[in-house]
């Protein structure tokens, strides 16, 4: 086990905190990649474009393959990431919907041998964006699209870590009134009723 060097402060500080022990997700691995497609085509059928917005990619389902390597503890890992967008109109309703090109992933990673019952996991997250504005052309909308990906091996540990207790009671929730608009008048400030004088400093 790697051997936390801790200072003298950090360690009294330990000493008076109450110690749990929990199941959780712990990363043993991860990379990052990215892609570029430099054109993107959906057709909008008459509509009138606003914005577009990406939702989480995945890896589809059946496409994922791990191989062992000859370097131990390492495995080759191979899938196919999708990523769904949609188009919007300049009042928010969505109007199209689409994938990005899929993507082929065939990387080498850190996969350590465990027991037959514990279950590694391979979880993505992905981070898209426009690069440039759309260009509409009749009814085709072209866009170029970034995408940063995170490739993670994640298995689900028992952790012993400090804690304080548990969490506080959460402030009160703030109830939704509508706004009352003779309310707000009756708080308003008067108004001057007439325009404002020179201030000539003194009498002439």
């Amino acid at each position: 086990m790697t051997e936390l060097n801790l200072n003298q402060k950090t360690v009294e500080a330990l000493q008076c905190l109450e110690f749990d022990c929990i199941i959780t997700d712990k990363v043993f691995a991860s990379c990052q990649q990215r892609e570029c497609f430099p054109q993107v085509e959906v057709e909008l059928c008459d509509k009138v474009f606003g914005s577009i917005r990406f939702r989480p990619g995945f890896i589809v389902p059946n496409t994922l393959i791990v191989t062992d390597t000859d370097t131990p503890n390492f495995r080759r890992v191979r899938f196919t990431v999708r990523i769904p967008f949609q188009v919007f109109d300049p009042n928010g309703n969505p109007i199209a919907e689409g994938f990005l090109p899929d993507i082929l992933k065939d990387i080498i990673i850190y996969l350590p041998d465990s027991r037959d019952e514990f279950e590694f996991r391979i979880v993505i997250e992905t981070a898209s964006e426009v690069l440039a504005p759309p260009v509409l052309t009749g009814k085709i909308l072209s866009f170029v699209a970034g995408t940063f990906i995170i490739i993670k091996v994640v298995g689900t540990v028992q952790l012993l870590i400090p804690t304080l207790g548990y969490c506080p009671a959460p402030p009160e929730c703030t109830e939704f009134s509508p706004t009352d608009i003779c309310e707000a008048f009756d708080y308003a400030d008067f108004p001057e009723f007439f325009p404002p004088q020179l201030n000539s400093g003194g009498l002439c």
